[in-house]
């Protein structure tokens, strides 16, 4: 099932437009085109719709919003609904601050979003309308564990089918679900978290997923998280003495270039609940 979803983007080479932050532009576009994608970055209101009506998809995410690029972001996503494209909303660090609560939810309320994706503070934001993000990481007290997980597991199905959308929460445990079905995963490396811009990377790499699938469009999004997860576990394998977090952020984009979908499929560390 991975392996197919990873396969159909390499052959299609989905083309995704993305309104990102500038904090991890350029490793977004690199990730994507790791993972045989192919990106567009552009935020300006004159430009975004020509853009978003060629490309497959469009990938928003409020990580350095400023009121430039706000209205641009409504633009391309209404654009692409009516192109019908997927779209994925990215809310990061929602619950900091009132302007990136807000805009999360105006988007939310606006356009017809594919997937959202998030840390859990992040979701829980959008879900309630507060929330205890510390900057753009999640609080701890609210982290997926062992022991939570049947009532993450709830929440994130019943937030799917309250926004009729896919529904993400990365973290320890990632979550990928929609109103009925949830993926739990267990890819990964706590120091993945130690890099800038992973979550960002994800996002981009989770559209272009959605795009090459649009028949299986759950079990994309999931494939798009294990791979992640799969290039975070690959590449701090080959980590050698005085590498530190550049070096990791390297080799994870070269680990997503080189995985193929016979070992995603092998490595996957999933289940459906």
């Amino acid at each position: 099932m991975f392996q197919e979803c990873l396969e159909n983007v390499r052959n299609q080479t989905p083309l995704v437009h993305n309104i990102t932050n500038y904090v991890t532009v350029n490793d977004v576009a690199n990730v994507l085109l790791a993972c045989g994608g192919s990106p567009i970055m552009s935020d300006d209101c004159e430009d975004v719709e020509d853009i978003t009506t060629i490309c497959g998809g469009l990938n928003i995410n409020i990580g350095t919003l400023n009121q430039r690029t706000i209205p641009a972001m409504f633009l391309a996503g209404k654009k692409a609904n009516k192109e019908g494209h997927p779209v994925l909303l990215d809310p990061v660090g929602a619950g900091a601050s009132r302007l990136r609560t807000q805009t999360a939810q105006n988007l939310l309320k606006e356009i017809k979003c594919t997937a959202v994706r998030g840390n859990i503070s992040e979701i829980k934001t959008l879900a309630f309308g507060s929330g205890s993000t510390k900057g753009v990481d999640a609080d701890i007290a609210d982290a997926v564990t062992e022991e939570t997980l049947p009532q993450a597991v709830a929440f994130a199905k019943e937030l799917a089918k309250k926004l009729d959308c896919i529904i993400a929460i990365t973290g320890a445990i990632d979550l990928v679900a929609d109103g009925e079905v949830c993926y739990v995963l267990r890819n990964g490396r706590p120091e993945m978290g130690q890099i800038t811009g992973t979550g960002c990377q994800l996002s981009g790499l989770m559209t272009a997923y959605l795009v090459a699938n649009p028949e299986n469009e759950l079990a994309a999004a999931a494939a798009a998280v294990a791979l992640m997860g799969l290039a975070g576990e690959i590449a701090w394998s080959r980590m050698q003495e005085g590498d530190g977090n550049a070096t990791y952020r390297n080799r994870i984009i070269d680990a997503i270039c080189h995985i193929d979908g016979k070992l995603l499929e092998e490595k996957a560390r999933w289940e459906r609940r």
